[in-house]
């Protein structure tokens, strides 16, 4: 659905994105996380064709950026950090206007919709300069999806919102993505990107790493459970050990830290060991990594 070969961007010699080789399924919710300066904005906006690439080539939709520039547009829809609303026009005003230059059919239809959906229906009739920031990013999303766009570009979905209003963002996007639409993410919100994203890009200026969430922490620090016992000796360590799957054992504040292939089904083994062993196991865990420490470490690693 978006597929990238060796993308750049440079803006008066700097260099904005390099090399950006990248492919995003259709269906899949992508997360693109990275500094600010790192390329993420400036990526979508060579995506949607609002921009055009220095070198490298791109594929939206099964059009090609740069010489099918009016079919990408035509088939994606945009947020941008900034809503861009005309704020002196009331709220259906805005989406009516935006409807027709779309080329909707039944703009009424679309329009009620998606005020619906957001919850604006009832304020439709009032200008768009009263509104919070939360109620006129809603309306922003309403927008980039009056012609129904295959592909959406969502860029600091939920950012300076209310927790009320970033929440009805975060289920309106889940509910899109239950519909099959191809969603590309650009966020610093890391606890939201884990929540909706099927997979998650780390860029700073070139890809540093592609994986699903969950991929991402393997990768970096394998697996491991945390054993809490009542009292850790060198006898106890030492029957962890001998176990020929566990990978490493390590002492961390008062518990056993064992890495370990699968967990689910090798952590009786371990107990057994232990307790056989002369330990009192008073309870197991999964150690969990957050995505934030995933993504300062490969920040720090790049």
């Amino acid at each position: 659905m978006i597929r990238t070969e060796d993308l750049t961007k440079r803006f008066n010699g700097t260099l904005a994105v390099d090399d950006l080789t990248l492919e995003v399924r259709q269906g899949e919710v992508f997360g693109f996380l990275g500094p600010n300066g790192a390329g993420k904005t400036t990526t979508v906006r060579v995506l949607a064709a609002l921009i055009a690439p220095t070198a490298g080539r791109a594929w939206v939709n099964g059009y090609r950026v740069g010489r099918e520039d009016d079919a990408v547009r035509a088939s994606v829809g945009i947020l941008t950090e900034t809503p861009g609303l005309y704020p002196r026009l009331d709220a259906e005003q805005n989406l009516r206007l935006f409807a027709k230059l779309y080329g909707v059919d039944d703009v009424g239809s679309q329009v009620k919709k998606y005020l619906t959906m957001l919850g604006l229906w009832e304020r439709r009739d009032e200008p768009v300069g009263g509104f919070s920031k939360g109620m006129r990013q809603k309306l922003a999303i309403a927008r980039a999806l009056l012609h129904e766009p295959p592909v959406l570009f969502l860029d600091e979905p939920t950012a300076a919102l209310d927790p009320e209003a970033a929440r009805v963002v975060r289920d309106f996007i889940e509910e899109l993505s239950g519909q099959g639409r191809t969603i590309f993410i650009c966020t610093h919100n890391l606890d939201e990107a884990d929540r909706l994203c099927d997979r998650i890009g780390v860029i700073k200026q070139r890809l540093i790493r592609v994986d699903a969430p969950e991929a991402l922490r393997r990768g970096l620090y394998g697996q491991s459970v945390l054993i809490q016992l009542q009292e850790v000796t060198p006898t106890l360590v030492a029957a962890v050990e001998a176990l020929p799957f566990v990978k490493s054992v390590a002492q961390v504040d008062g518990c056993l830290r064992v890495a370990l292939d699968d967990p689910e089904a090798q952590n009786p083994a371990v107990v057994r060991a232990l307790v056989e062993a002369g330990g009192a196991v008073q309870f197991v865990e999964k150690e969990e990594h957050s995505l934030e420490q995933v993504y300062f470490d490969l920040m720090g690693g790049s």
